[in-house]
């Protein structure tokens, strides 16, 4: 099983401390890198081998990282000279991508069995497989529905449930025909593509721990909740 682990952002969101170290090798803990549960949790699941896509102080990342063999896993590296979006960088790496195989972001923090979601995937036969996690959103506000000048509804406060992309993916070689390598492709122009051409993706549920490492806010939860949970996130690792 092979993985592919998008690293190349600037981690804007998450400065400062993204000035001197890449996001996915900010520290969780008092001994560990994000990027190095990611690799000690795929290992665990039965990934053999990985490429990460580099950009941004990408040099960091491939002293940290190396050869991998310190997980038991074959990484290799793209680097991505310009930005190229969510899955531009497969487009630059298909020769080396086996037909299906799993992506996901360098700063997600969960406990999802990997392997899971591309077997689900494998066994779908969608073009493209996406983790979801349930959110639900609280407005401090009471809700009008207007029809012109017309209060036609009204809620007080309500909630707002939804499911949103955890950022890991299950994929097929085949999803990226058509699309010119070296040019930026975002996640959202793939989805709106497979969906507008009648080939929906297929969405794998998950409701255990997730955090997207993004904003300051939840890089400083993950450290308060990271001893709590290190024997989740570290299972079998």
């Amino acid at each position: 099983m092979h993985a592919v682990i998008l690293a190349g952002g600037k981690g804007i969101r998450l400065r400062p401390y993204t000035t001197a170290l890449p996001k996915p090798l900010v520290p969780i803990g008092d001994q560990h890198a994000i990027l190095e549960i990611v690799l000690r949790q795929l290992a665990a699941c039965g990934f053999t081998s990985c490429t990460i896509a580099v950009g941004h102080l990408g040099q960091i990342i491939r002293a940290y990282v190396g050869s991998g063999s310190r997980w038991g896993l074959t990484i290799d590296y793209a680097i991505e000279e310009s930005p190229l979006g969510t899955m531009g960088p497969l487009l630059t790496m298909r020769d080396r991508l086996p037909e299906s195989f799993l992506v996901m972001n360098g700063d997600v923090l969960t406990d999802l069995d990997y392997a899971d979601v591309l077997r689900r995937h494998m066994s779908s036969e969608a073009a493209l497989t996406i983790a979801t996690y349930a959110r639900k959103v609280h407005i401090d506000f009471g809700v009008l529905t207007t029809d012109d000048d017309r209060v036609v509804g009204f809620r007080e406060k309500p909630s707002m449930d939804y499911r949103v992309s955890m950022g890991v993916y299950g994929v097929s070689l085949g999803t990226l025909d058509g699309y010119t390598p070296g040019l930026p492709l975002g996640f959202d122009e793939l989805v709106l593509d497979l969906l507008k051409h009648g080939n929906p993706p297929h969405a794998y549920e998950f409701d255990g721990y997730w955090l997207d490492i993004g904003r300051p806010d939840d890089y400083d939860r993950a450290n308060a909740e990271f001893t709590t949970h290190q024997s989740l996130l570290l299972k079998g690792a």
